[in-house]
């Protein structure tokens, strides 16, 4: 009788995890070399303005690191699946031109919701390193709803997509939010006025950041998160060839410097 029930907690847990793993989504991956850092990506918003990301760059690269702007399909408001289809072209390349085995990824606002697309849909998480999203509407924002309500020829494919409730966030937040393969790390202002409400940024299992958490009376909204002093130095932090670090107010005075 013992052995008989043993089975069948055996059989249920095995059916268990097995229901665990279709929800999540995603299959098992290896984790690249953590303390090999590759190139960064850097990806921009909604708009794909490049130039948004270019003082972020230049910062990485006085750092020693090889990055790259991703110019994005569409003038950055066609489909997200298809921007994530030329990060991951862009990835690509950055491998084949350096000889890394994996890439560290930036995504800012919009551009955050499209490396998680690559990594989740686009076999990303066997390559990526690190992403680190900044100020982005992993859950949506009212102002894509109220623009997608109120003027819908004027809310295109990824307006509409980053609506809050959209099938694309619905599918890509359903399971695990981060799966495995990359660390996550999301960061993101308080009084950010284009992610609204900010928290739609909290990206379940990431290591989660405001840049209030290190400097309580920071008011930098959601345009100035790419060259904001703190921002730049918690990347740069995160993109070291160690652990994640973790940020308290006593790094305020020294990141603002």
């Amino acid at each position: 009788m013992l052995a008989t029930v043993a089975v069948l907690l055996a059989v249920a847990v095995a059916v268990a995890v097995t229901v665990v793993v279709r929800r999540s989504g995603a299959t098992p991956v290896r984790p690249v070399a953590l303390d090999r850092p590759g190139p960064v990506l850097l990806i921009p918003g909604y708009g794909g303005a490049v130039g948004s990301l270019q003082p972020l760059a230049r910062r990485l690269r006085a750092a020693g690191k090889d990055a790259t702007v991703v110019r994005l399909p569409g003038g950055g408001t066609g489909d997200l699946a298809e921007q994530a289809r030329a990060v991951g072209a862009a990835a690509r390349r950055a491998l084949a031109r350096t000889g890394a085995t994996s890439v560290d990824v930036v995504g800012y606002s919009a551009g955050g919701v499209v490396a998680r697309l690559w990594a989740r849909e686009g076999g990303g998480r066997s390559i990526a390193r690190r992403v680190v999203t900044l100020g982005s509407p992993h859950h949506g924002t009212q102002l894509a709803g109220l623009a997608a309500s109120l003027a819908p020829d004027q809310c295109p494919t990824a307006c509409r997509q980053l609506t809050p409730g959209s099938a694309l966030l619905a599918r890509l937040n359903s399971g695990d939010e981060t799966p495995d393969g990359p660390l996550w790390v999301s960061i993101w202002s308080t009084v950010d006025d284009v992610v609204i409400p900010p928290d739609s940024a909290r990206l379940e299992g990431a290591l989660d950041l405001t840049v209030q958490d290190v400097c309580p009376r920071s008011r930098v909204p959601h345009s100035a998160l790419p060259t904001d002093p703190v921002v730049t130095g918690i990347v740069l932090a995160e993109l070291a060839p160690t652990p994640l670090a973790l940020f308290s107010t006593v790094d305020c005075e020294r990141l603002s410097s």
